[in-house]
């Protein structure tokens, strides 16, 4: 098993229905999701939680995955950038936080042990949405293993 990540500026604010952003499985590779984290662009304070997925929807821009240990296995996982079509979710939130009103001002899930399982499926993932209100756009992160 090896240590991914992915970091990049959304592109769309998001809604309580379109991800801003997420990371999703491939089809026959599980992943482990140790980090996510979400940090204001704006002056507008967000509640912002982390859910998972279990049908894609319509993702964003595929981001670029980078190794952090081993630079010779094939990269795992689908970071996308902010949803256009609402996926399916589970119900309710797995994490979620306030992000306040300040430029910097962020929010991060963490999960110890060996991370928050991800089954394998194009379908799954998980995602940072707003829980209520607006979003806004944020500099996201995930660091998974696969």
């Amino acid at each position: 098993m090896a240590r991914y990540s992915a970091a990049w500026r959304s592109a769309g604010a998001g809604s309580t229905t379109l991800p801003i952003g997420g990371l999703m499985a491939q089809a026959s590779t599980p992943l482990w999701l140790v980090e996510a984290w979400g940090t204001n662009t704006t002056t507008t304070a967000l509640s912002l939680c982390l859910r998972r997925v279990t049908a894609v929807g319509t993702p964003g821009a595929a981001q670029t995955v980078q190794y952090e240990e081993n630079d010779t296995g094939t990269l795992k996982g689908d970071p996308r950038d902010t949803w256009t079509v609402t996926p399916t979710f589970a119900t309710g939130a797995l994490r979620n936080g306030a992000v306040g009103a300040s430029i910097g001002s962020g929010w991060i899930a963490t999960f110890g042990g060996r991370g928050l399982y991800v089954p394998p499926g194009t379908g799954n993932g998980v995602v940072l949405v707003p829980l209520t209100g607006a979003g806004q756009i944020l500099d996201l992160t995930f660091v998974w293993d696969a």
